[in-house]
């Protein structure tokens, strides 16, 4: 059972060593569409056993297949091929990307073909990658660096954006020689599964990728592993705590892109206006569901009011419905879980003192699906729970600063470092404000992403980077080889 307009041709069984095998559970996973609050998709249900079965089916690949030694080349051409099959299966990514969180249908074609064109830029990587490099010795004569496949990696993706995601870790994996099993969200596990098809496709060996669904407690299982290498996630600060801690009493590698409470410093030389439409419709992308997402804003004082009523007047303007509907410019929250955290948090906001300006409520026309209006607070105390814990979802905190300094030192007052912005028409001061800040990317003037860019965070919000070819260093290992004289050939 998948959504209309989206074909996979086994959703009910797992890939695992090249095959379509039946889940060893004969438990099924149901997707709920949160629109609607209908079952949208059922998938099968991977069981410790399945787990167990995928890792050694990766651990075989890596150790005894060829894919870790084909040369960077010829992975690059089979890599080209699984996405000429990505590429012309946009749509159906697109509709299961609304079908299962809820995303806009008129925004999913431009996220997912954005999304694919993108994977061109990894799969060329290793082109050029310098995988073995001579030295001059110190002390002997010849140093040879070479950069290897870090091996079995488990890549673990979040649902709120789960084919970039998961793709990122399964091109940059394959790029590196690695083998990975794919674990998605027990919410969105269809995309992975037009991934391992499209594997299927370009003929990749037999246990190069391998895709397991299954609840939380299965990703527990599988990190535990002795099989894994290597585990890249993303998702919550939490998750990626327990992960690091597992992964680190086998000092096995990980890689994490967790959450963020980003803020966005608004300059007194920024126009009200302009930095209200800006921050006003930018907290509704994804309803509010990413971790840059720009969730605090720090204005001064003087002007804190006036930017406070015209975000009010943005919000109050913005269309919320179906996200099937081409004028919706907000639609639901992923699950109700996910609705019940945004509701708990804006009642915490309302306890802290700070002034809830508009939202805050289910909208009153929408009596089915997780629906929830844009959300202001303004007069924020930077160390109340709404402005230092992630919400995930479309509240925005508003915090007034005595000055710059005194911005910057809020911006920073946080455990987490993922994102942030300076909004000025000034591009030196951005620069400057921009180099004071603790976190992991900054732009001017709003939620800005370059995709072939490095992206992660400092402090709490992960370890690692993805994005350009620092992104494929966390998969390789350098190993160096010290010689008496220079070999015949690298």
């Amino acid at each position: 059972m998948t959504p209309q307009g989206v074909n996979i041709k086994y959703p009910e069984k797992l890939f695992i060593g090249g095959q379509w095998v039946a889940p060893m559970s004969g438990s099924s996973i149901e997707v709920v569409n949160p629109n609607t609050e209908e079952v949208i998709a059922r998938v099968g249900e991977a069981g410790p056993d399945d787990m167990d079965r995928a890792v050694a089916a990766a651990r075989e690949a890596f150790d005894n297949g060829p894919w870790p030694t084909t040369p960077p080349a010829e992975r690059g051409a089979a890599l080209m091929k699984m996405i000429d099959h990505l590429e012309a299966r946009v749509p159906e990514l697109s509709a299961a990307w609304t079908a299962q969180v809820g995303g806009l249908a008129s925004f999913a074609p431009v996220m997912h073909g954005g999304g694919v064109a993108g994977l061109r830029g990894i799969a060329a990587l290793g082109q050029n990658f310098q995988w073995v490099e001579q030295k001059k010795g110190m002390v002997v004569d010849t140093a040879i660096l070479a950069r290897e496949p870090v091996g079995v990696v488990v890549g673990i993706a979040p649902w709120n954006a789960p084919f970039g995601i998961m793709a990122n870790k399964v091109f940059y994996s394959l790029v590196a020689g690695c083998t990975i099993v794919m674990k998605p969200s027990p919410e969105t596990p269809l995309e992975a599964y037009i991934i391992a098809e499209a594997a299927e496709a370009a003929g990749l060996p037999p246990g190069t990728v391998n895709l397991v669904t299954g609840e939380r407690e299965a990703s527990d299982y599988l990190v535990h592993n002795v099989g894994v290498d290597k585990v890249s996630f993303t998702g919550s600060t939490g998750a990626g705590k327990r992960i690091a801690e597992v992964c680190g009493r086998r000092i096995a590698r990980c890689s994490l892109e967790l959450g963020g409470k980003s803020a966005a410093i608004v300059r007194d030389d920024f126009p009200i206006e302009a930095a209200a439409g800006i921050l006003g419709n930018t907290i509704t992308v994804m309803s509010g569901q990413v971790c840059a997402m720009l969730s605090r804003a720090i204005v001064s004082k003087h002007r804190h009011d006036e930017l406070a009523e015209a975000i009010a007047g943005v919000m109050k303007g913005i269309k919320i419905g179906n996200s099937d509907d081409p004028s919706t410019q907000l639609g639901p929250l992923a699950m109700k879980r996910q609705l019940e955290r945004v509701e708990m948090y804006i009642e915490e906001g309302k306890k802290s003192g700070a002034d809830l300006v508009t939202g805050g409520q289910r909208p009153a026309h929408m009596n089915k699906g997780y629906f929830m209006e844009p959300t202001l607070f303004a007069n924020v105390d930077n160390k109340s729970r709404i402005a230092q814990e992630e919400i995930f979802g479309p509240v925005l905190c508003l915090i007034p600063a005595e000055d710059e300094e005194d911005a910057i030192r809020i911006a920073n007052e946080s455990n987490y470092g993922l994102n942030g912005s300076v909004f000025t028409t000034d591009a030196q001061a951005a620069y400057d404000v921009s180099r004071k800040i603790r976190t992991g990317v900054m732009g001017q003037n709003g939620m800005r992403m370059e995709f072939g860019m490095p992206f992660g965070g400092f402090k709490q919000s992960g370890i690692g980077r993805e994005g350009g070819e620092e992104g494929l260093w966390p998969y390789v290992e350098t190993k160096t080889i010290l010689l008496d004289g220079a070999p015949a050939r690298l």
